[in-house]
């Protein structure tokens, strides 16, 4: 093939291809130094270099320069060591590389198959490239494309521009009947690097995606007067939103669902008719609940920061409603507030509190040795440790109508000197309430654990120093659940044991 071919051969795939014809001429040089080497040697490293006004090219061999002690000198036949290139170029430097012109191979002679491939593929890289650049600036934004082909994977999707984007078999809506030449709307995730190049990974199920759809359907969204705070879906079934407004002139959730529904209307059939539940975002925590709840009434709620779940109390007709089909309603409130809910009824409450009373109750009675009536009062006021009453300041005790100066006095002396003994003696200020370990124990709930504390059995540990006949005593225990709860807390003994016998 003669010289001006090679521009004919560039000229003919920039207009087939559509690609640059820098991007050609690279591919066609890479294509003639591959042949070169197989024809000579694969060992050696070959360049090169075509004219790009006249298609002339010349080929180069070269060596990379390395130095003398770089363990990553390995042959002869493509590294020179820094000492030998320096006889005939005293300048040059580590990784730089000494040329020498070599005969180059005919165009005509190169193999049709191996320069296709070379081709095809430096021109596949650059259009990966060119797409990654175009939709990098575009990650955690909506796209929009065409639908080309659905397998067991996912779902293709034409984004233009010889752009395909990718939706798993995970992020695509259940049952949704999505078919060839639909319009498709999804949420760019993720460019994922993979074998075969850079993926565009789209999502339809993702929390963001029903975020961005509200950003494009009201247009308070996109202008910042309304704040998205968080978002949790069940795909195709239902979801929950909360909004807050930057304007107090602004109703958040009015301006989501907008005239007549129309705007939330728009998102929801853009995700399969998804029920969504727009939600007004409170500072705080405990109206922010009960907002999450909705449409399911809440009776009362106890936040437990330490263990960083909220028992949520409803009426006992109101339960399937808070709980939801499947779990849905609780599951997507706890995913919104991040926090683990756990609805119970109100009479479920009420005995809890009952218990977590009578145990605090004879606590305090125990270890102040005072009677029931002051311990009661101490539960009443809201005191749950020994350490609470030892140290709260002297003006909030004293506020307690049924104590006077002698009580309260008597009450933080009786306090700091059972702080004192158990410093000395090593043991848990807290003796009487259940610790944490207890309370995360399968099969353990708050009310059992109480029973329990109440009985001295405070900690797992204690728990697994048990007999079955210890715990007969606590209302509604068989002998089967007592050795079950036994068995659990000695769990850790078991695991240590074999530890040591590795």
């Amino acid at each position: 093939m003669k010289n001006n071919e090679v521009l004919l051969v560039v000229e003919s795939v920039f207009n087939e291809k559509d690609v640059a014809r820098e991007e050609i001429f690279n591919a066609l040089e890479t294509a003639l130094a591959v042949a070169t080497r197989k024809g000579r040697d694969e060992e050696m490293d070959v360049r090169v270099e075509i004219d790009r006004d006249t298609g002339e090219y010349q080929t180069y061999r070269r060596w990379e320069v390395v130095d003398d002690d770089d363990p990553a000198f390995t042959s002869p036949d493509y590294q020179v060591l820094l000492s030998a290139a320096r006889e005939s170029k005293p300048d040059i430097k580590p990784h730089e590389f000494i040329e020498e012109p070599i005969e180059s191979l005919a165009f005509g002679r190169i193999s049709a198959h191996t320069a296709r491939q070379v081709i095809v593929q430096k021109l596949r890289e650059a259009e990966r490239a060119r797409i990654v650049s175009l939709y990098v600036d575009k990650v955690g934004t909506l796209v929009m494309g065409t639908a080309k082909r659905e397998d067991h994977a996912g779902l293709y999707i034409d984004l233009g521009n010889n752009a395909e984007g990718f939706v798993p078999r995970e992020d695509m809506i259940p049952r949704e009947n999505i078919r060839p030449g639909n319009r498709v709307r999804a949420y760019l995730r993720e460019i994922r690097e993979e074998n075969r190049g850079p993926q565009l990974i789209l999502s339809r199920t993702a929390p963001e995606f029903l975020i961005e759809l509200f950003k494009l359907e009201v247009p308070e969204v996109g202008q910042g007067l309304i704040e998205i705070m968080g978002a949790a879906r069940d795909a195709g079934l239902r979801a929950k939103i909360a909004v807050r407004s930057n304007d107090p002139r602004l109703d958040p959730v009015g301006a989501c669902v907008g005239m007549r529904g129309s705007r939330v209307q728009s998102v929801s059939n853009e995700l399969s008719a998804e029920r969504i539940d727009i939600i007004m975002w409170d500072e705080n925590l405990a109206k922010y609940v009960i907002n999450a709840m909705s449409p399911a009434p809440v009776a009362s709620i106890l936040i437990d920061e330490d263990r960083h779940s909220i028992d949520i109390a409803v009426e006992e007709d109101k339960q399937p409603q808070a709980i939801g089909r499947g779990g849905q309603n609780v599951k997507l409130a706890s995913r919104l507030l991040g926090w683990h809910l756990n609805v119970i009824t109100t009479q479920q409450a009420q005995e809890r509190s009952d218990s977590e009373s009578h145990s605090l109750l004879n606590m305090f009675r125990e270890k102040l040795a005072v009677d029931e009536e002051v311990a009661a009062i101490l539960v009443q006021e809201g005191f749950s440790s020994i350490e609470e009453i030892a140290y709260v300041p002297m003006k909030e005790l004293a506020a307690i109508e049924e104590f006077d100066e002698g009580i309260v006095e008597e009450l933080r002396n009786r306090a700091s000197d059972v702080l004192l003994s158990l410093a000395i003696s090593g043991g848990d200020a807290k003796d009487g309430v259940p610790q944490q370990d207890l309370l995360n124990m399968d099969g353990v709930d708050d009310a059992l654990a109480y029973q329990l504390a109440g009985r001295g059995i405070c900690t797992q540990e204690a728990l697994a120093e048990q007999a079955v006949d210890d715990l007969l005593e606590i209302e509604g225990m068989d002998e089967k659940r007592a050795a079950e709860l036994i068995m659990e807390a000695r769990l850790p003994w078991f695991e240590e044991a074999e530890s040591g016998g590795d």
